[in-house]
């Protein structure tokens, strides 16, 4: 009779799981061992606190996006008194205002002063709220820090209406330097109407506005920079321009590089109100922009289908310079936008 051969002794993982189905079965914890039902219970509060901004995030900026069907149409508001019943009984053309786009050279007039101001408020503009947040950093008294902060937000607080009236008081034809100027026998002073310099004006009235508003982001990124790191610095012998350069500008960085992709994102909205109200002074061919030719082509003569294409397109680029922007953040090494 053959002898039986013996079975190794079982080890104590399988001892503890006697059958390999019993161990396939079991299903394996997510990290940190806690359940979507789990988290869900847990934060059950808080998502039914954040229930209302997504319902107004959802009726006021995504529904609205179905309304893009009339780019593609040839869409006539007077067909009934309700919109959803004129889109529908609107007849599709397809890609037609979008070849009529092409053809515009209204069109690319805008689009080429939306891209030139982008420029000019990209270069004049964005450094700034940098260098006053590193001025007002390096203030040592808590008192003049306070003032210089409260001088440099309260215009954020104006209205375009109320800025471009002060500018107009200060710059215009008539204005306090045009008086003085009148006084020692120069004449013909007048920025506010010179076509030539309209874009750098709009700079620097943004300048004025929000360069102090803007200065709040990048004084919390500093506030979160630990006084042991400029003590170092300063041990190994760097003045305070080494500091801020391989301290101070370091913390910014990553602020800096969201602030960046998001103004990129944002480069074909370049002040709507602020141009509409002083485009009459220098002429539609200075002062328009892509904003304000939806506006005049859709509200003012009535083009929906045609504003609704410009509208879509300007859409579709923002989208496309966010990811581009956000890529490039990557390739530097930071976060941008999102993670990879």
């Amino acid at each position: 009779m053959a002898l039986q051969a013996e079975r190794p002794p079982r080890t104590a993982s399988e001892k503890a799981v006697p059958g390999r189905a019993r161990s396939t079965r079991k299903k394996a914890r997510p990290a940190g061992g806690v359940t979507w039902r789990l988290r869900l219970r847990r934060d059950r509060g808080l998502i039914l606190m954040t229930l209302p901004a997504i319902g107004l995030l959802l009726l006021f900026n995504y529904l609205p996006l179905l309304g893009n069907v009339v780019a593609f149409q040839d869409y006539n508001p007077y067909v009934s008194t309700n919109g959803v019943t004129a889109i529908l009984h609107s007849p599709m053309v397809g890609l037609e205002q979008f070849q009529r786009m092409i053809e515009d050279s209204d069109f690319w007039n805008a689009l080429r002063n939306t891209l030139l101001l982008f420029v000019i408020q990209l270069l004049l503009f964005f450094p700034i709220p940098i260098a006053l947040a590193l001025l007002i950093n390096s203030v040592v008294r808590p008192r003049v820090r306070a003032l210089s902060q409260a001088i440099m937000y309260l215009p954020h607080f104006f209205s375009w209406v109320l800025v471009v009236t002060v500018f107009q008081q200060m710059f215009g034809g008539a204005g306090l330097i045009a008086q003085i100027l009148q006084d020692h026998g120069v004449d013909g002073f007048d920025l506010m109407t010179n076509s030539g310099i309209f874009k750098y004006l709009l700079t620097a009235q943004m300048v004025w506005k929000d360069a102090g508003w803007g200065v709040i982001v990048f004084l919390a990124a500093l506030a979160s920079v630990s006084p042991e790191l400029y003590e170092a610095a300063a041990m190994d012998g760097a003045n305070r321009w080494r500091r801020m350069w391989h301290v101070t500008l370091p913390a910014l960085r990553p602020v800096i590089a969201l602030l960046l992709v998001l103004r990129v994102g944002d480069a074909l909205t370049v002040g709507f109100e602020q141009i509409l109200l002083q485009r009459k002074a220098v002429g539609v061919g200075a002062s328009e922009v892509l904003d304000t030719y939806v506006w005049s082509t859709g509200i003012q003569n009535g083009d929906f289908s045609y504003a609704a294409a410009v509208g879509l397109v300007k859409g579709v680029v923002g989208v496309c310079l966010v990811l581009l922007a956000n890529k490039f953040a990557h390739l530097l090494g930071e976060q941008g936008v999102y993670k990879k």
